[in-house]
């Protein structure tokens, strides 16, 4: 699987903070965030894939299911060393779950600064790892914000239907809300990839739908991901796409999406 990264391994000068974000659900926000972090281990990139979602979907998408999670490393109780798993080569795991419930209430319920409550528990993880990629849950809550503090860069999944174009143009805009917000504080914060989903051929809109994010989105808009069934299938089995389909059309278009995001570097 390696061969699909040939001559990518290179040092990283800082580390890249990464957001899969949008607040539609059922775009693939877990499936990139899971499978572009495995693709940048495979490179020699340590990554931290960090689970800001209830449902705790990324930790099950690697067959990881780790004692302690962000939940407990936010509040305190549990040390990096303790919450963060290894679960791959290269592949570390900040896991979901239930109790980040109570770190949105949390977030939420601070008169002032809570908006920053994730990037004061995260910034020290900055500089261990080449790649921090955080996969985000649906909506825009309290902590979904607060990834947004966090994050330098956000890659917006768009499944290519009707709606599509609209729903990434209201994102932007509440994106645009903190983004100004962090400029006064001299923080970056830009919507970098947008990476059109579930595309097929064989349905005409899918080409109608791509031409038009490229019309409003220009070069942002990145190959888009093939609709592959056996890539849908390999959460169930506890793995990434390189892994459970490492020959299907998932697999090459999560390589070129890496591919993508290594040439920024």
């Amino acid at each position: 699987m390696a061969c699909r990264f040939a001559g990518l391994r290179y040092d990283m000068a800082m580390t890249r903070i990464l957001a899969v974000s949008l607040s539609k659900g059922g775009v693939g926000k877990t499936t990139t965030a899971v499978n572009l972090s495995a693709a940048l281990a495979y490179t020699g990139r340590r990554v931290l894939l960090v689970d800001c979602d209830t449902q705790a979907q990324a930790g099950a998408a690697l067959g990881a299911s780790p004692p302690y999670g962000l939940a407990d490393f936010v509040a305190g109780g549990v040390a990096a060393r303790e919450a963060i798993h290894e679960a791959r080569p290269n592949l570390f795991l900040l896991a979901g779950g239930a109790g980040l419930a109570g770190v949105t209430r949390e977030i939420a319920r601070q008169d002032f600064g809570g908006e920053w409550l994730l990037s004061e528990r995260l910034r020290p993880l900055d500089g261990r790892y080449d790649y921090i990629v955080l996969d985000t849950a649906p909506g825009w809550d309290a902590l979904q914000i607060a990834v947004m503090f966090f994050t330098h860069e956000v890659l917006a999944p768009v499944v290519l239907e009707p709606m599509a174009i609209q729903g990434l143009v209201t994102y932007v805009q509440r994106l645009e809300g903190v983004q100004g917000y962090k400029k006064r504080q001299g923080q970056a914060l830009k919507l970098a990839y947008v990476l059109p989903t579930a595309f097929d051929r064989r349905v005409k809109q899918s080409d109608e739908i791509m031409n038009q994010l490229t019309a409003h989105f220009g070069d942002l808009v990145c190959s888009p991901i093939r609709y592959d069934i056996r890539a849908s299938e390999a959460p169930a089995h506890g793995q990434h796409v390189f892994e459970y389909a490492p020959d299907g059309r998932a697999a090459a278009d999560y390589a070129e999406l890496t591919r993508r995001i290594l040439a920024d570097e």
